[in-house]
């Protein structure tokens, strides 16, 4: 096979991949968009003018937001091939002074929080929407709708320790599939009633907003879940690269979303009674009962789609110093990001039974969802709007209207679902604010507890020279102090003098540092300097995306002339016991905050993979 076949080959792999992964959630937003667009709490009547404007509102909203600002524009803001909230911060901070890099901080910390709160939606909302289509096949099936979309999502988080791998290669065809249902049913709804392809014009959209001022910003709220799992097209770039991402989009994915919700519309228009599911009522009644197990699937994938961007991300998180350390479990031994985060996943399968529980139906869920979406839409404008002047070097008069064109659809997007708060939105803003808390807390309580260390720290050089002058009684075999900074002698060093009164032969200080960027290149990693005859100096170096590995990093030490014999070596580790005090630093709640995320956190021995049979933790009291 040539190489231009192989090419193309592995192209098509990867677009039908993305169908799987990139478009499950965006793709499964027909079962609810024009319900909710159309419902009682709107009071929007389904007449020509009406379903005709709201139409070319979601399709205008596909192609502006979608295709125009995520597809052309945030796509190419990449590090390195990765893309996610996260990685669009840290570029955005890359080429500012610190006055500015601070705020860039926050907007990505809020985007952050934000992204958690609607993973803890998009699972309950698609779920129970699929499940409630046995609503139309028979009333009979309501009092199970509740019992069995709980059962579908407790089955996938039960799955997920054991890897989305085998799973995963049904995911494309699978979507695939229901895209091409997507389509199919929107053609059957439209040749019922061409008219409806008038929607095409925006004239339509401008003339409902026109007409309809006050109800129309409100519709805004509802037109927006059209375009909930945008951010996903960002976010899952380095899996699969712009250009399927791209093709899989304007080939596949628009056309079918086009058609199926202007066959919906078209119905709609020749029964107004459809309303109440759109959706369903599309198809023929024999065709009802598949066409809900396909849409269970369809919403299980979106689901598993969302719950593998959380993991992502609080990796991210852990390895960027916003969350403490947590047991990060690889699935694959080929697919370096198929992770699992059992703490995550528990909490995140809680969530979600407490939600359906609580809200009931894809409708009350509806009102909780969107503003967590259009948030994050907000933040995604500026920061990457940041990255096009300072990285890329754009002209301010180029930056500044593509910016004010982004928020002059974001911003009321966000502001219509502001008011939504009441009536459920205030759920992903308090799950956004939490983790926005945790993330800030935990990284201005590390660099707290750092500015202490430093205070109490003896310089290191000077310490050297006199250990080396004056040596004390010395062991065979190597000792390892890890230490988060450089800067002094390690805590764990001066306590193992102080009671043990003893030094190995050979004494390194290994340093883990994580970087801004995706992945560290091999030839990078590892950076050995002698600083003495038995004094050396090891620092490690990680992308955000990669999992810190001692046993990596002795092989890697070797090849730089420093050789480990694991049985000959000692890990000395450092166990602070953290005390909250008055001093200036942080506010009370949030040291006390801090000191409960530190105990709770992983230990060192088991996130740097250290084998726990040479391990000797020595306990550190440190006043915040």
């Amino acid at each position: 096979m040539s190489s231009d076949a192989q090419n193309k080959k592995a192209l098509a792999g990867l677009t039908l991949a993305a169908l799987g992964v990139v478009y499950g959630d965006i793709g499964t937003s027909p079962l609810y968009t024009l319900k909710e667009c159309f419902g009682g709490h709107l009071g929007i009547d389904p007449t020509e003018e009406n379903v005709l404007g709201i139409l070319s509102l979601v399709l205008w909203a596909l192609i502006l937001v979608v295709s125009v600002k995520y597809i052309a524009f945030v796509l190419r803001a990449d590090n390195k091939g990765e893309g996610g909230i996260l990685t669009l911060m840290a570029l955005a901070r890359r080429h500012v002074p610190a006055r500015v890099g601070w705020p860039l901080l926050l907007l990505g910390l809020m985007g952050g929080g934000f992204f958690y709160g609607e993973v803890v939606i998009t699972p309950a909302i698609s779920v129970l929407s699929a499940v409630e289509g046995l609503e139309v096949v028979t009333p009979a099936f309501k009092p199970y709708v509740l019992p069995l979309a709980i059962v579908v999502l407790t089955a996938l988080f039960l799955i997920q320790r054991h890897g989305t791998a085998s799973v995963g290669r049904l995911f494309g065809p699978v979507m695939m599939v229901w895209f091409a249902s997507l389509a199919a049913l929107g053609v059957h709804g439209i040749l019922q009633n061409p008219g409806v392809l008038a929607a095409l014009n925006p004239y339509w959209g401008v003339h409902f907003m026109a007409e309809h001022a006050t109800l129309g910003f409100l519709a805004l709220g509802s037109v927006v879940l059209a375009i909930t799992g945008a951010e996903a097209l960002y976010a899952d770039m380095g899996h699969f690269g712009r250009r399927p991402i791209r093709l899989a989009w304007f080939f596949y994915v628009l056309p079918a979303l086009t058609l199926n919700y202007f066959g919906q519309g078209a119905l709609m228009l020749a029964d107004p009674e459809a309303v109440k599911s759109p959706f369903f009522h599309l198809a023929p009644d024999w065709a009802l009962l598949p066409l809900v197990v396909l849409a269970t699937l369809a919403t299980v994938i979106a689901s598993q789609a969302v719950i593998s961007g959380v993991f992502s991300l609080t990796r991210q998180a852990v390895q960027l110093g916003l969350l403490p350390r947590m047991s990060i479990l690889h699935t694959s031994d080929m697919e370096i990001g198929q992770i699992y985060i059992p703490m995550v996943n528990w909490a995140l399968l809680a969530s979600v039974i407490v939600v359906i529980a609580g809200f009931q139906s894809s409708s009350a869920l509806a009102g909780a969802y969107g503003i967590a979406v259009t948030g994050t839409m907000v933040i995604t404008a500026i920061l990457s709007a940041t990255v096009a002047l300072r990285n890329w070097n754009w002209p301010a008069y180029v930056v500044a209207p593509v910016l004010a064109g982004f928020l002059a659809i974001d911003l009321p997007f966000f502001s219509a679902n502001v008011l939504k708060i009441w009536h459920g939105g205030w759920l992903p803003v308090v799950i956004g604010i939490l983790m926005f808390a945790l993330m800030t807390t935990w990284r201005r309580g590390r660099e707290l507890l750092l500015e202490r260390i430093n205070e109490q720290a003896i310089p290191l050089e000077g310490f050297v020279e006199s250990l080396e002058a004056y040596p004390p009684t010395r062991v065979e075999g190597t000792s390892v102090f890890l230490t988060s900074t450089t800067k002094g002698v390690p805590h764990a060093l001066l306590h193992n003098l102080k009671h043990n009164r003893v030094l190995h032969e050979r004494v390194v200080l290994m340093t883990m540092r994580t970087i801004d960027e995706p992945y560290v290149p091999e030839a990078e990693r590892v950076k050995v300097t002698r600083m003495s005859p038995s004094f050396w100096r090891v620092e490690a170096f990680y992308g955000f995306k990669e999992t810190p590995d001692v046993h990596d990093v002795i092989t890697d030490c070797a090849t730089q002339g420093l050789e480990f014999e694991l049985m000959e070596t000692s890990f000395f580790l450092s166990r602070e016991t953290l005390i909250s005090t008055t001093r200036p630093g942080m506010a009370r709640w949030r040291e006390k905050l801090f000191v409960w995320m530190s105990k709770n956190a992983l230990r060192a021995t088991d996130f740097f993979q250290i084998p726990t049979n040479r391990v000797v933790e020595l306990g550190a009291q440190i006043e915040l």
